[in-house]
C-alpha cells in the first residue's frame, strides 16, 4: 500500500477520533494505531528501495549521457582539426598551384620573347643575306646589262 494513503488514514483516525470533554485530547484505539504504523513499517522500506533503485538509474542515465555527450564533444572535436587539417591542404594546393601558374606564365613570357628574339635574329640575318643577295643579283644584271649595250 502507498505511504501516503496510510498517512491519509491515520489523519482520518485522528480527526474522527472521540474527544476528551474540556480538552483537545482525543481517544483513539491503541490497535488501530500500532496496525497503521506497521503498514507503515512495511511500505516504507519497500518505497525507499524504490526511490533508491530510481535514483540510482537516474545517475546512471546521467553518467551513460555525460559519457555520450563527451564522446560527441571528443568526436566533433576531431572532426573540426580533420576539417581544419583538410582546408589547409587545400589552402596549400591552390598557393601551390597559383605559384606553378605563375611560374608557368613568367616560363612563358620567356619563351614567348626569346623566340621573339631569336625570330628577329633569324629574320635580321635573312634580311642581310637578301640584300648581298639583291645586291648580287642586281650587280649580275648590271653587267649583263652592260655587256648587251656594248654588243649593240
Amino acid at each position: 500500500m502507498d505511504v501516503l494513503v496510510l498517512i491519509d488514514k491515520l489523519d482520518d483516525l485522528v480527526h474522527s477520533a472521540s474527544t476528551l470533554p474540556m480538552t483537545d485530547k482525543v481517544m483513539i484505539d491503541r490497535d488501530q494505531i500500532y496496525d497503521l504504523l506497521d503498514q507503515m513499517r512495511a511500505t516504507i522500506p519497500e518505497e525507499i528501495k524504490q526511490a533508491r533503485w530510481i535514483v540510482k538509474e537516474r545517475q546512471e542515465m546521467l553518467s551513460e549521457a555525460k559519457e555520450e555527450a563527451e564522446r560527441l564533444v571528443s568526436e566533433a572535436r576531431d572532426e573540426a582539426v580533420r576539417l581544419v587539417s583538410e582546408q589547409e591542404v587545400v589552402r596549400l594546393a591552390e598557393r601551390q598551384a597559383e605559384e606553378i601558374v605563375r611560374d608557368a606564365e613568367a616560363r612563358n613570357r620567356e619563351i614567348r620573347y626569346g623566340a621573339e628574339d631569336y625570330a628577329d635574329e633569324v629574320l635580321g640575318t635573312l634580311e642581310n643575306s637578301l640584300d648581298k643577295f639583291t645586291a648580287a643579283v642586281q650587280r649580275g644584271r648590271e653587267r649583263l646589262q652592260g655587256r648587251s649595250q656594248r654588243e649593240q
